[in-house]
């Protein structure tokens, strides 16, 4: 199966690093002119020259803008007016019970995990219908249907991506472009790596074992009973940037390693 993106412009929000840059670094190796995105300049800078250093086949591009707020969303819209490819991957998680988190804490995962999905798509969708091609991924996560009770409202961000995303499939149809959400299970990023870094220094094991261990104390229901590495979140997202995943559209695509429990 050969992918070619030669020519396409792709957004990847929240690249510097983990999944998201996984996602760039393969867009940009099939092909396709990739716009890197974070918050900070410089590590927003570094990230594009990383991927460059790569081997990217297509260019590179760095766009810093705080995607929390509707000013730093239409301030990355004003500098990258169209898009053939937005990946909605920018989001964040902060473990919390219920009843000792704020309402500062639900709104800015809203503003964050779903709000900057929303106003990018709102923003980059027409001109997809115009030129009658376009793809439209949200990076939600299993926990949109596995609603952690360790952080509910993280869950219930995930959970309207899932929606927001199925939605504007509906919206789309017949215009060429497809829109779809990716359910990540526990991954193997760096945010992830380093929350494990004292377990790995006391155990002696290796970073993969010990994250294997993780999933398998606290999400026993793991059919892969380990963490998935962020090329494998990529692939998929690759594959349904392209034309060859023209037949799918408004799907919830799991890489979940099995965990939720459904049909």
């Amino acid at each position: 199966m050969q992918i070619d993106l030669t020519g396409k412009k792709a957004l990847v929000t929240g690249s510097t690093e983990g999944i998201g840059y996984a996602i760039a670094g393969q867009l940009a190796g099939a092909g396709a002119d990739v716009i890197v995105n974070g918050r900070s300049e410089d590590k927003t800078a570094k990230a594009a020259a990383r991927l460059k250093s790569e081997g990217a086949r297509g260019n590179v591009e760095a766009v810093a803008a705080d995607l929390a707020t509707s000013e730093g969303c239409a301030a990355l819209v004003t500098k990258v007016p169209h898009v053939d490819i937005l990946i909605n991957n920018a989001g964040i998680f902060q473990p919390g019970d219920f009843f000792d988190t704020p309402d500062d804490v639900w709104d800015r995962h809203w503003q964050v995990n779903v709000m900057s999905a929303v106003r990018l798509s709102r923003a980059y969708l027409p001109g997809m219908e115009k030129r009658k091609w376009g793809r439209v991924i949200f990076i939600a996560s299993e926990s949109g249907f596995n609603i952690p009770v360790e952080m509910i409202h993280y869950g219930v961000s995930k959970t309207a991506d899932i929606a927001v995303a199925r939605g504007l499939a509906k919206r789309m149809a017949g215009t060429g472009v497809t829109v779809n959400s990716v359910l990540p299970g526990p991954t193997l990023s760096e945010g992830v790596a380093a929350m494990l870094t004292e377990a790995r220094e006391k155990s002696g094991k290796s970073i993969e074992e010990v994250a294997a261990d993780f999933v398998k104390q606290h999400r026993g229901g793991s059919l892969i009973q380990r963490a998935a590495s962020v090329d494998e979140i990529a692939n998929i997202v690759t594959y349904l940037a392209s034309p060859l995943a023209s037949a799918t559209t408004g799907a919830a695509m799991r890489v979940d390693g099995g965990l939720i429990d459904t049909l």
